[in-house]
């Protein structure tokens, strides 16, 4: 059986291919769920903690965990800004 540090090539592949979607899909969502993966791919090649080796679910969990982090970044980064959209109280007819 091949030990869980050396699935760092499959990571990175998840992380390619939910960043060529995001280009086909943008919105900024799968681009978290990249960043997530890529971290994951980049912690388990420079092996990095040992608990993130010892299992599947504890992998899972970090990726969640960077996922929402990167996605929360990004957020706060490129957000909505306040405002954008216009409203308007009253119509044109009224006079």
């Amino acid at each position: 059986m091949i030990p869980l540090m050396d699935h760092w090539w499959a990571w990175g592949i998840a992380a390619v291919v939910l960043f060529i979607l995001e280009v086909l899909a943008p919105g900024y969502i799968l681009l978290g769920f990249g960043v997530g993966a890529a971290c994951v791919a980049g912690l388990l090649l420079l092996d990095v903690g040992p608990w993130l080796t010892q299992s599947v679910p504890m992998m899972l969990i970090s990726f969640a965990g960077l996922s929402l982090l990167a996605w929360l970044v990004m957020r706060r980064i490129f957000g909505k800004k306040g405002g954008s959209v216009k409203t308007f109280d009253h119509d044109i007819n009224d006079g």
